[in-house]
């Protein structure tokens, strides 16, 4: 029997929708050569993690590793699968492989962190592949709701992994390729020993529709409005930008695109080949001497990220251009669980301005880019896999994935970040559990989430912050009375005295009390001092707030 194996391990993405990164291994026990697939980020928001720019996998278990991996391939473009590759990459330091478009993208942000993007390298897709170590890699197109795309066909001395990248099945993208079904079936001839499959819709019982079904309906939404049409969707779904483009064009309209982030795809896909006929857009400048009824705008900013342009219409003016009243303003895309709050709030401040807003819950404006249940049955079909594996998904989804693959016999199994499972048998098994979680980007600098630091901004959010400061003389004696400086809490309590002085009253009053042996040990001073003045907040507002405590000793 072979000591050989072959390991599948997500460090992100499994349990989880967003932050992927996979690695596979091949060789002996704990000297497997290994490729990382995609390494992405998930988005922070202000009530778990304030201040926090972007979040990113925790890395550790394959940098203690970097010696034995290979390389790194990305599916596609999306931030989930490629917005970590810079900010990682000193510490893993291999060839990343990817498709022109995706690589276009990854150049660019390697560039931008100071990287040499000669180290981002572009594959063709299937039946093309790159051989490393004891692998053989393709990229097999997928439709999806950004271009180019790809499944990985992964080949070991332990057989061939399929591993699906994010998918739907749809005939006719508009941009990119369409699903080849026969070319699946090709390269599942020889047999599948795994699928390690998405399932972000696997609870969704209908077939996925096409990107084809929507230019009807949105040229019609754009053709019958009065006054300034504008639109948001995914800056990444170059085919909807386009369908949205062209629906303007054919209803009399000028087309401004606004976002960075908008400009920066297009670009890429116009450059890389993907995008031809991209309808004549005019800059924000220029637009001033359209008429209002002939011009529309396409914005970044459709989960309601307050930076983004779409944002910054709701809250007045972004590049000297407004919505009034009469205004229509399309949502052309699907909320993401965690980003209603925000999509709400800019929807209220556009009814504020009396600009309709048309959003998703017709079903005519959009679709969705994963697969469907019956869709994903589909695949199961095609591919025949021994073994399926659900990712991309929160553990509900990756549980009725599993139970999907089990109904038709397949072997199946749950599996979530952490959990490293052989895939050489005949069935999936746990053979190790490694320690994962999250690294956090801070302004220039990435910690741990388990390092502190947004706990106690939390904690300070929740409660307030009170600086106590204490000066001693040469003979530890009080120099003065103590003060304090209050941050985020009431000025006066249930004593209607304000509430400094309420505080400094009994921090003074301990000190006047306080033995030789207390005055001269700065942490047990430190201590009590913290206890006083979070007693006296709370019977005064009722709340214990954190503090800090300053003891200065004059020597």
């Amino acid at each position: 029997m072979s000591s050989e194996r072959l390991i599948y391990l997500p460090l992100g993405g499994a349990g989880e929708i967003g932050m992927n990164a996979y690695v596979y291994g091949y060789g002996p026990q704990g000297q497997e050569r290994l490729v990382l697939v995609d390494l992405g980020v998930t988005f922070p928001d202000m009530d778990t993690t304030p201040g926090v720019d972007l979040i990113m996998p925790d890395m550790t278990w394959l940098k203690d590793r970097a010696d034995r991996l290979e390389g790194i391939f990305i599916t596609h473009g999306h931030e989930d699968h490629i917005g970590a590759i810079a900010h990682m990459y000193a510490h893993l330091n291999v060839p990343v492989y990817a498709r022109a478009f995706t690589a276009n993208l990854a150049r660019r942000k390697m560039e931008e962190a100071g990287h040499d993007p000669a180290n981002v390298h572009t594959v063709q897709a299937w039946p093309e592949v790159t051989k490393l170590g004891p692998f053989t890699i393709g990229v097999a197109p997928m439709s999806h709701s950004i271009p180019e795309s790809g499944g990985l066909v992964i080949d070991s001395p332990a057989g061939r992994v399929v591993h699906t990248g994010d998918f739907k099945l749809d005939p006719n993208p508009l941009v990119g390729e369409p699903f080849d079904p026969e070319m699946w079936s090709e390269i599942a001839k020889d047999g599948v020993q795994a699928l390690v499959c998405d399932s972000t819709n696997v609870f969704s019982q209908h077939p996925g529709r096409s990107e084809a079904e929507l230019p009807e309906e949105i040229t019609k939404l754009f053709s019958e409005a009065k006054g300034l049409v504008a639109a948001t969707t995914f800056a990444s779904n170059v085919a909807r930008v386009k369908t949205l483009a062209e629906a303007g064009v054919k209803a009399g309209r000028s087309v401004v695109l606004l976002g960075r982030a908008m400009r920066r795809m297009i670009e890429a896909a116009v450059e890389t080949g993907v995008l031809v006929d991209f309808p004549k857009t005019i800059s924000p400048e220029d637009a001033g001497n359209v008429p209002r009824d002939n011009l529309m705008l396409i914005t970044t900013g459709s989960q309601g990220e307050r930076r983004a342009a779409t944002a910054q219409l709701a809250r007045g003016k972004y590049r000297g251009l407004e919505l009034k009243e009469g205004d229509l303003f399309l949502f052309s895309s699907k909320t993401i669980p965690g980003n209603e709050k925000g999509v709400i709030r800019i929807i209220n401040q556009f009814s504020e301005m009396g600009v309709d807003v048309v959003d998703d819950s017709s079903g005519l404006y959009h679709v969705s880019g994963h697969a469907n249940r019956p869709d994903l049955e589909e695949i199961h079909r095609l591919l025949k896999p021994k073994m399926l594996i659900p990712m991309h998904g929160e553990h509900r989804h990756l549980r009725q994935h599993a139970r999907l693959g089990e109904e038709k016999g397949i072997a199946s199994a749950v599996v979530v970040n952490g959990m490293m499972m052989d895939l050489t048998g005949d069935a999936p098994k746990v053979t190790e559990w490694i320690e994962t979680g999250r690294t956090y980007l801070d302004g220039t600098v990435k910690y741990g989430a388990m390092d502190g630091i947004v706990r106690d901004r939390i904690r300070m959010a929740l409660n307030g912050h009170v600086v106590v400061t204490v000066i001693l003389d040469e003979e530890d004696e009080p120099l003065g009375e103590p003060w304090c400086d209050v941050k985020g809490l009431p000025e006066t309590g249930s004593s209607k005295a304000a509430l400094v002085d309420v505080m400094e009253e009994d921090l003074n009053q301990f000190l006047m009390r306080a033995g030789a042996k207390t005055l001269r040990d700065d942490d047990k001073l430190e201590q009590e001092l913290r206890r006083i003045a979070r007693q006296s907040a709370f019977s005064e507002i009722g709340k214990k707030p954190e503090v800090t405590v300053v003891v200065s000793r004059m020597r």
